[in-house]
């Protein structure tokens, strides 16, 4: 017992011996079953290590038996009450295994000892609660190894396991599990199953454990084992058992397969590792388990996952992760140096391995790609540790004779120009490359890179973009690739190795391709943009002619997937769209590669590749540059096709092998080139998304071309040729269009194929079968039925497909003759129109060619017409065209129409038939409609008819349309059809304006129809009415009003039509969907009504003046009518009501109201207030985006004839009149409004010119606009008016700028508020100096409001709280509104007269003298220059004045001597000027002398200017002798002239005065700067004074960087000197010297007086007694004793705080943020750090760092070492002993708690964002990282720091203790 007690030391062991004591006296004195119990009460209270003793004592004092006791503790085991608790479970295993232990027959105890309580026991204990699992397993684990019962664990608890674990994943069921467990056990009651985590585990440490005594066993023996003792069996039994498991556990759910990656496979591997090591598994061939056979089914498993989703694919890896971990310590050196690797299957040849190796690496998932790069590494190091001294050997040998020479010179040559002609940047990278190591590697004496090396370069290439920063990639990755490009093999020869799939990686040019590759997609997509640009541009700069076609060998599907996903990223694109110009560096680089790279294909090689490439963007979304990135590829791709197509034999069909994008597939899917156009279809799609129009220009000019090369006509359909064509925009690709000239060379293409075998060329081919399109087109592909219906929507399809043939008929069309067959067959079908056998189909579709092609015929008539230059002879414009192509269009464009006309008796022949449908109203009765027609709202489509009653209508309607459009062409073609064509229209219009239908659903919508078809006949006649048209509407109007005479034409018809549409609209029959179908129509036809008038003007018909058109009471009518339909009109009748408006207030305010109006009374405020209001409700509820509507409002509302009133503007009493409260409320809109605001400008400011006497009511709205906008370009508008016909119509109406380059300038872009502003009174102030003819009075108003302006602007800089601020940040919104403020007042400096000069002049002092940016001080100077030159004699009277002011300020001083010498150089006489200079030049001549340095730089500059010249006219007005200041003057030029830094300041002004022309500066175009294209910050120049500055800054930066050298230099010199130091140690002294020297620090130390001070005072005080003197002396002498002790007390305590630092060196000089550094400062204090080392030791003297240190520095030694001098001072304490380590995550990095630090310790920090330079990284023995488990990657630098010096502080003191 005593000896046992010897063993406890500690106060739980005196506490176990105690309660031993306890229990043996207690057992001595009571019962056996007390006994017992006390016993099974001390396990709960002992710990473990004391039961033995305590067993002990209970079997030496009592009866009991050991086995007695042992069935005991079996039986109380059942009680688990208090099994939960940890120490009781232990303490009771204990107790059973020593008595196991101590009994001899083992087997049956054993096996009673697991089954009834380890098995139970594994069941009660918490899964979560490991370490109670471990320590009872080691317990038992302990006594099988010291009993020898491994056969029996595999009997028992192995079985039981891995049934718990099978039932845990549903494979067994519990009853087999049950009679499994009966059969196998002597237990009665069977046991359930254990958790599936629990038996893992249990299963997983048991076999850890076996193998640990198992090894130790074979490494004491030194033999090779036997397969013979048990615990061989066992180890391979289990090893097998746990093998099948995971490899099971593997092909199941997710959670399963962490559960095998996790903790099987582990321990799987390692003890197939060490079997294999020791050879056991070779000596029992009979044994199943194999480590080869076991590692090809775990990649069978892995092979399976990989096909599946990325989860799976994320477990494959980590599989092949554990795989290879396997073979290595945790120190990463291997573990198992004599394991068979040439077993019969080996990873390395899998090819894909490797594959999924490389697609791991370029994985999104951050973890993927470290298991990948995990994964590479090891089969580097596999591959080199084991085979290269046997195989690589002879392969390299192999390979040794086939270097290419040419390669061998390229390198040589590389290698002997390197040094000389290196730029800095590139010598850089030289650099940064040889601290990697990967120069030593690329140079070789001249012999090129093997695997290996190549291997490693790949390696820290991609560790490179990993882990470092960007400044490192930037400066070696270019090389380093063009490196590895250079040694790369020549050929793809085949090795006969049995290691070719490994060598063929990088010994191979696909191998090394591959690679490259994986790097190059890893940049791509790389999360830095900067990294991304830089990789994509090493990509597109190299120079593929350099290496053959090696272009062509990288792989295909990085080509059409990486790369071309990447180009998609905006980041490569930085100045794509800048200036209207589309394109990129990335873009010319990606076409010029993709012509490389399709060099040398054949036509269906690059068809295969342009339909791959147009193919991406059906499944990734293109951005704008994305999108033309992968045209111009596209386009590159085809360029190469017709040179080989003569080298190609034509294929018998149109159908070509496709490669698909995804490499994983073999297949070949077959495209057509339908499905090439297809694609490309789906591109010109995507552009239409962009509204910018010279974008989707370039793009589709790119698709065009590819089509043009790679596809012949002959192999399409026409069909499918009018479909691809279709996508274009048809102003592109029409007979005026850009892309014209490449349609037509598709067109006209001649294939070599097609000549020599004789067929018919491409236009052939297309026109013979655009000749037979009519017949096919008419016959209806289903039935000949006449009762057949359809609809609106087939209308449309057919009126589509058409319009696509008309238009293309045209395009291919070269001679009238080509028509002849059309002609016959529309003849041919015409005269049968009529007749009764012919059918529905026949007849629609017949009237639906003839639409189409008259419409056409129009259309390119009117664009020959109005389109480029005028050509010779006629009235026709050509652009692009040339003229023998544009006198061939129009002549066929005149027959066409001359033939249609020849038919218009058949059509209204069939008008006629087909028009009684209108009028049945009473006939067709209510039918009950369709569900999908009998809709609550219907739809604009929904025809709410009987399907046969719609078939009719249709026909009627598109008859009197085809009539229309033909009758529209009689009057240039023939006036006689014209004519006689005038009868049926107005029979038809005043049929369908009297009509009143019946009041039915039906009837209401005949009578609808009624007016669609109405609506086209009034156009034709509205643009085509003439005198026939005057005398046959008079004869109506007399036949159907005989009892009126004299009465307007129109009014009556008018009237007619109103109440009509009105009456209709009331009776409520139509939906509101319909409803609003009818507005439409209805503003249609009296939009045309109204324009008849101006039609008649524009032709000179003379009108009699008893017949006038309208009535003034019918205009207000209408105008009343329009009024309450504006306030509820639907957006689509928005343009037709605001022309309505428009027309009638034209028609009102006509000064020609004699032979239109019969009576003249004009509009009343009242009505304008009532139209401006139902205007703006309109308004309000539009499109703010779309540029009609806008325009529409603006010159309907603020016509012209209504802006002249003055009562519109202010009514009576001053109150705003109508168009004054709305233009008040337009711009205030118009803030939100970008595109109300510009237009709103261009509009007002064109009327306001013509008005000047309207602009008094508007100063407010002026000032609005002079200080609103920005330089924000709007694309989106520009599109709109080239692609809007609506919008460019309603654009040309609006009051145009008198500055056409401003406006076409700035129209796009939110600064046109203010430049229209501008153009306004520059043009006025012309105004003012009889520039232009005008009015007097309005010559008046313009100066008047002129100046009212001006006061106001000059009021609000001076006075305004925004405009007056003189601290605002550059670029602000402050300053930007001084700025454009600014800008307005130099442009109204014509406007200040001698009325006002005072002011203006009293304002500009003020804000000359105020603090102001150079960018807002030019305007200024500006603005000054030109009043002083206007009133000369001012300039003496105030500038001079100024100048000998010497409080005046330094900024001030410099603007007025810019004006000085302004007003000196530009004044227009010469003897001004003299008077200037003399009275100017001599105050200025002191600044020369400025302290301030911008003062004298500027003075001197502008003194040189002046004196150059006009000091030769001032001399030729002197004679005699010099006097001594003009010869000081000489030499002050000649000084200036010539010296160094004065000749440097002027060329770097760039001829800035030279050029400067004040009186142009006050001009829009030289405020505004258009034409600078350096000026981005609100069209504003570069300013003199930024110049000089800028020159300035330049010149302090070199005496900076010339200062930092020096610097640097003396501090290296002095940390690299060989002193006397000791190491940090006599810093730490020389720092105490300080402290204890410091006064500051001696808070109780008084003075005292040295030995010569004391004697002075004595003889200066002997008058004092020499008692008293005594008494003194005594004292100071005691306090000198004192203050000897108070010293060696302190030198003691700082001995003692010398002693407690710690030897850690904190290196924060990289860091620049006081919080950080203050707060480091606080920390390295609190744990006793050595010192903290920093950049600059000034900023201990900031009071934000002292405020945070408290006082930190004072205590802590702070040394300084700048950034530069880091690697010295780094080196320095290395020679010292210390241990140099850096806190940053790298790839190499170790874990804080997993790394120990060494006792002296440099830790160096990293910058708050870059980190750690490379450089220095490569300084350092170590880094160390801090483990994070959240999704924020870093920590803060100070708290990174305090964490790193806590656990060195913590590893000290467990040292320590």
């Amino acid at each position: 017992m005593l000896a046992v007690l010897k063993f406890y030391r500690s106060k739980e062991e005196t506490a176990g011996r105690r309660k031993i004591m306890e229990v043996s006296a207690s057992m001595r004195a009571g019962p056996r079953a007390t006994h017992l119990e006390t016993l099974m009460k001390s396990f709960s209270l002992v710990p473990p290590a004391s039961v033995p003793a305590i067993i002990e004592c209970v079997l030496a004092s009592s009866v009991v038996s050991v086995a007695n006791l042992f069935s005991f503790l079996l039986q109380s085991f059942t009680d688990f009450g208090e099994a939960h608790q940890s120490n009781y479970i232990l303490c009771h295993t204990s107790a059973l295994c020593h008595i196991i232990k101590k009994d001899r027959a083992q087997s049956d105890v054993m096996n009673q000892f697991i089954s009834t309580f380890f098995i139970p026991l594994l069941k009660v204990i918490d899964p979560s609660n490991s370490e109670l699992l471990n320590e009872t397993e080691e317990l038992v684990y302990l006594l099988v190894f010291e009993t020898g019962s491994w056969e029996l664990m595999g009997k028992t608890l192995v079985p039981f396991c891995l049934s718990s674990v099978g039932f845990s994943i549903g494979t067994i069921s519990k009853d087999d599990m049950d009679a499994d467990k009966q059969s196998t056990e002597s237990s009665s009651e069977p046991l359930g199953p254990l958790p599936g985590k629990t038996a893992l585990q249990v299963l997983t440490s048991l076999l850890d454990f076996s193998l640990k005594s198992w090894r130790g066993i074979a490494t004491s023996e030194h033999k090779i084992l036997k397969f013979s003792s048990s615990l061989d069996v066992f180890i391979v039994n289990l090893t097998g058992q746990l093998s099948n498991l995971a490899l099971w556990l593997l092909k199941l759910s997710a959670e399963d397969r962490l559960h095998a990656i996790h903790l099987i496979l582990p321990i799987v591997l390692r003890s197939l590792n060490v079997l294999s090591a020791f050879k056991v598994l070779e000596h029992e061939p009979q044994c199943s388990i194999s480590r080869a056979r076991f590692l090809e089914k775990m990649w069978n498993c892995c092979s399976s996952l990989f096909q599946l989703g990325h989860l799976e694919r994320r477990d494959a890896y980590r599989i092949l992760s554990s795989y290879f971990s396997s073979f290595y310590e945790s120190d990463g050196h291997e573990k198992f140096a004599e394991i068979n690797i040439d077993e019969e299957f080996d990873l390395r040849g899998n090819e894909m391995l490797w594959k999924q190796v490389q697609i791991g690496l370029v994985d999104r998932d951050s973890s993927v790609r470290k298991m990948a790069l995990y994964i590479l590494k090891s089969l580097m190091n596999y591959n080199s540790s084991s085979l290269l001294s046997r195989n690589d050997q002879c392969f390299s040998n192999s390979l040794q004779p086939a270097a290419d020479a040419k390669k061998v010179a390229i390198m040589s040559q590389d290698r002997n120009t390197s040094h000389n002609d290196l730029t800095k940047r590139k010598k850089w990278a030289e650099k940064e490359a040889k601290s990697m190591g990967i120069r030593e590697v690329c140079h070789l004496d001249g012999i090129c890179l093997n695997g290996v090396e190549r291997w490693k370069v790949f390696v820290l290439l991609y560790e490179t973009l990993e882990e470092y920063g960007t400044h490192l990639v930037e400066a070696a990755w270019t090389h380093q690739v063009s490196l590895l490009f250079q040694s790369c093999p020549l050929n793809n020869d085949k090795i006969s190795t049995t290691l070719s799939v490994y060598y063929a990686q990088m010994e191979t040019l696909d191998g090394l391709l591959s690679w490259l590759v994986v790097l190059w997609e890893r940049g791509f997509f790389h999360e830095n943009p900067q990294v991304r640009c830089l990789i994509m541009e090493s990509f597109l700069n190299i120079d593929w002619d350099s290496y053959a076609n090696l272009a062509q060998k990288v792989p295909r599907s990085f080509i059409l997937g990486p790369l071309v996903r990447g180009l998609n990223d905006v980041v490569h694109h930085k100045d794509f769209g800048l200036k209207g110009i589309y394109m990129s560096r990335a873009i010319k680089g990606a076409s010029k590669y993709f012509n490389r790279f399709s060099c040398g294909l054949s036509v269906s090689e690059c068809l295969t590749l342009a339909w791959s490439l147009a193919s991406a963007a059906r499944h990734e979304s293109f951005g704008r540059a994305g999108l033309m990135t992968l045209a111009f590829c596209i386009s590159s791709t085809s360029c190469h096709s017709n040179a080989n197509e003569r080298n190609e034999k034509k294929s018998s069909s149109a159908s070509c092998v496709v490669e698909q994008v995804d490499s994983t597939s073999n297949n070949a899917v077959h495209c057509s080139a339908v499905e090439l156009l297809d694609a490309f279809k789906i591109l010109i799609t995507r552009s239409k998304q962009h509204y910018n129009p010279n974008y989707r220009l370039q793009v589709c000019e790119q698709i065009l071309k590819a089509a043009s090369l790679l596809i012949n006509i002959h192999d399409l359909s026409l069909e499918v040729f009018l479909h691809f064509l279709s996508a274009f925009p048809r102003e592109f690709i029409d007979v005026t269009g850009p892309l014209r000239c490449i349609l037509r060379a598709w067109i006209d293409k001649i294939s070599y194929e097609d000549r020599n075998i004789g067929l018919i060329d491409s236009r052939t081919y297309l026109l013979k079968n655009l000749l037979y399109f009519p017949s096919c087109f008419i016959q209806h592909r289903l039935t000949y039925d006449d009762s057949v219906s359809f609809d609106d929507d087939d209308i449309e399809v057919w009126l589509v497909e058409a319009q696509r043939w008309a238009w293309l008929l045209f395009l291919v069309i070269r001679d009238e003759q080509d028509l002849v067959p059309m002609f016959e067959f529309f003849k041919c079908h015409c005269d049968n129109l009529c007749k009764v056998d012919s059918t529905k189909w026949i007849r629609i579709k017949l009237l639906i060619l003839l639409l189409r092609l008259n419409e056409e015929s129009q259309v390119v008539w009117k664009k020959l017409l109005f389109h480029g230059k005028p050509m010779a002879g006629t009235e026709l414009f050509m652009g692009n065209l040339d003229e023998s192509s544009a006198m061939a269009a129009v002549k066929v464009s005149k027959k066409v129409t001359g033939h249609f006309l020849l038919l218009m008796d058949e059509v209204v022949s069939y008008a006629r038939l087909v028009l009684p449908i209108f009028w049945s109203s009473s006939v067709v009765k209510d039918i009950p409609l369709p569900s999908s027609v009998r809709g609550k709202l219907g739809g604009p489509a929904q025809r709410r008819l009987a399907i046969p009653t719609t078939t009719a209508v249709l026909q009627s309607i598109l008859a009197v349309r085809t009539f229309a459009s033909i009758a529209s062409v009689c009057p240039r073609i023939k006036r006689d059809i014209w004519d006689c064509s005038l009868t049926f229209s107005w029979e038809f219009v005043w049929k369908v304006v009297k009509f009143r239908p019946c009041k039915s659903e039906s009837g209401s919508e005949l009578c609808l129809a009624a007016y669609e078809a109405l609506a086209y006949v009034l156009k034709t006649l509205s643009a085509n009415f003439g005198s026939s048209d005057f005398s046959l509407l008079m004869d109506y109007y007399k036949s159907e009003c005989p009892n009126v005479d004299g009465k307007p034409l129109l009014d009556h018809l008018v009237l007619y039509f109103l109440n009509g549409i009105n009456d209709l609209l009331a009776n409520g029959l139509l939906t509101r969907s319909r409803r609003a179908v009818l507005m439409d129509w209805k503003w249609n036809c009296l939009d045309s009504l109204l324009a008849i008038p101006y039609s008649v003007l524009e032709k000179g018909i003379l009108l009699e003046d008893a017949w006038p058109f309208f009535s003034d009471s019918v205009l207000q009518c209408i105008l009343a009518d329009i009024c309450e339909s504006l306030e509820t009109g639907g957006e689509n009748s928005v343009l037709s009501m605001l022309r309505s408006v428009r027309l009638v207030l034209c028609l009102l305010y006509s000064r020609k109201v004699g032979p239109i109006v019969s009576s003249f009374h004009g509009v009343n405020s009242q009505m304008m207030l009532q139209l401006v209001r139902s205007s703006w409700i309109l308004h309000l509820s539009c499109n703010k985006r779309r540029v009609a509507p806008i325009a529409a409002l603006l010159s309907a509302v603020l016509h012209e004839s209504v802006f002249r009133d003055l009562t519109m503007h202010e009514m009576d009493g001053e109150k705003k009149g109508p168009l004054k409260w709305f233009i008040e409320n337009l711009l205030d809109e118009g803030t939100k409004s970008p595109r109300t605001m510009r237009l709103s400008a261009l509009h007002l400011t064109g009327l306001w010119l013509r008005h000047p006497r309207t602009l008094k009511y508007y100063i407010k709205e002026l000032k609005l606009l002079s200080l609103y906008g920005s330089v924000a370009f709007d694309e989106d508008f520009e599109a709109e008016l080239s692609e809007n016909h609506e919008a460019k119509i309603e654009f040309s109406l609006l009051a145009q700028s008198p500055d056409p380059e401003l406006t076409e300038v700035f129209i796009n872009t939110e600064t046109y508020a203010r430049v229209s502003v501008a153009v306004l009174f520059n043009k006025l102030s012309h105004f003012i100096n009889g520039g232009e003819k005008v009015e007097k009075e309005d010559s008046a108003a313009a100066l008047h409001c002129g100046k009212i302006f001006l006061l106001e602007l000059l009021d609000s800089v001076v006075n305004d709280s925004d405009l007056s601020k003189e601290l605002y940040k550059k670029f602000s919104g402050v300053h930007r509104r001084k700025v454009r403020a600014w800008q307005m007042i130099c442009i109204l400096s014509p406007f200040v007269e001698e009325d006002i000069v005072g002011k203006v002049t009293s304002n500009l002092h003020i804000c000359l003298y105020r603090n102001n940016l150079p960018v807002v001080r030019q305007y200024l100077e500006t603005f000054a220059i030109q009043i002083y030159l206007k009133f000369p004699i001012l300039a003496e009277e105030q500038l001079v004045p100024i100048f000998y002011d010497h409080k005046m300020r330094q900024q001030a001083l410099s603007s007025y001597v810019l004006i000085a010498a302004n007003v000196i150089l530009h004044s227009r006489e010469l003897p001004v000027q003299m008077k200037h200079l003399d009275n100017l030049l001599p105050p200025v001549i002191p600044f020369l002398t400025s302290h301030h340095h911008s003062l004298r730089c500027f003075t001197q500059l502008l003194v040189y200017h002046v004196l150059c010249k006009l000091w030769p006219a001032f001399r030729a007005c002197k004679s005699g002798v010099k006097p001594l200041e003009e010869r000081c003057f000489e030499d002050l030029k000649l000084y200036l002239a010539g010296n160094v830094d004065c000749v440097r300041l002027r060329a770097s002004m760039e001829g800035f005065l030279e050029n400067f022309d004040p009186v142009a500066s006050a001009t829009p175009a030289g405020v505004f700067n258009f034409r600078n294209e350096g000026s981005e910050f609100e069209c504003v120049a570069v300013s003199l004074m930024d110049l000089v500055m800028t020159f300035l800054n330049d010149v302090r930066d070199e005496l900076r960087y010339s200062f930092a050298v020096d610097e640097r230099t003396i501090t290296n010199e002095s940390l690299t000197a060989n002193g006397t130091s000791d190491g940090i140690f006599s810093l730490n002294e020389a720092s105490l010297k300080q402290t204890l020297d410091d006064p500051n620090l001696d808070f109780q130390k008084k003075i005292t007086l040295h030995g010569h001070e004391k004697q002075q005072a004595y003889d200066d005080h002997r008058f004092l007694a020499s008692s008293s003197m005594s008494t003194i002396l005594s004292e100071l002498e005691m306090e000198d004793q004192l203050l000897s002790s108070a010293i060696q007390a302190r030198k003691e305590v700082m001995e003692k705080v010398r002693e407690r630092q710690q030897q850690i060196i904190l290196v924060a000089s990289l860091l620049d943020r006081i919080p950080n550094l203050a707060g480091l400062a606080r920390t390295c204090e609190v744990f006793r750090a050595a010192c903290l080392a920093v950049a600059d030791t000034s900023i201990m003297q900031d009071k934000q760092f002292q405020l945070i240190s408290v006082t930190a520095e004072k205590w802590i030694p702070i040394i300084e070492v700048p950034v530069c001098s880091i690697k010295v001072f780094l080196e320095k304490k290395r020679r010292e002993g210390f241990s140099i380590l850096g806190l940053e995550q790298t790839a190499n990095s170790t874990a804080l708690d997993q790394f120990a630090f060494p006792n002296k310790t440099v830790l160096v920090l990293g910058r708050e964002k870059e980190g750690i330079p490379v450089d220095i990284i490569h300084v350092l023995d170590a880094c160390v990282e801090i483990p994070q488990l959240g999704i924020i990657r870093s920590l803060n630098v100070h708290v990174s720091g305090a964490i790193a010096l806590w656990e060195y502080t913590r590893q000290q003191r467990s040292r320590q203790q």
